[in-house]
């Protein structure tokens, strides 16, 4: 038999353990991992969180006041109609910081 703060801990960890993956749910838009390795679900977690920065960073650059959650689902649609994320965000004040008029993406120039 294990003394109660014992059983208390697991708890408690296990606890956290199941609020991480309704996060995950709820935040990564995963539904169900689509290996069973432990590779495979790691990959897919990282693939996930990283989109998930990303669609953040595009939503702070922007300046945008909508959900991740509408924003995910207004790119879905801005890139299968290939539309400028502007366009899609017509009341939205963006205004480039760079002077270039190039399309060139700069990856680093945050």
């Amino acid at each position: 038999m294990l003394p109660p703060e014992t059983i208390c801990t697991l708890y408690k960890n296990r606890w956290q353990v199941e609020l991480f993956f309704k996060w995950i749910k709820q935040h990564l838009r995963i539904k169900q991992f689509f290996g069973t390795s432990e590779n495979a679900v790691k990959t897919q977690i990282w693939i996930a969180v990283s989109v998930y920065v990303l669609v953040a960073i595009v939503r702070k650059k922007l300046n945008l006041d909508v959900s991740l959650c509408t924003l995910l689902q207004v790119l879905s649609l801005a890139l299968s109609e290939k539309m400028p994320l502007q366009q899609a965000f017509p009341d939205n004040d963006y205004t480039s910081d760079s002077g270039s008029t190039s399309n060139q993406l700069n990856l680093f120039d945050f």
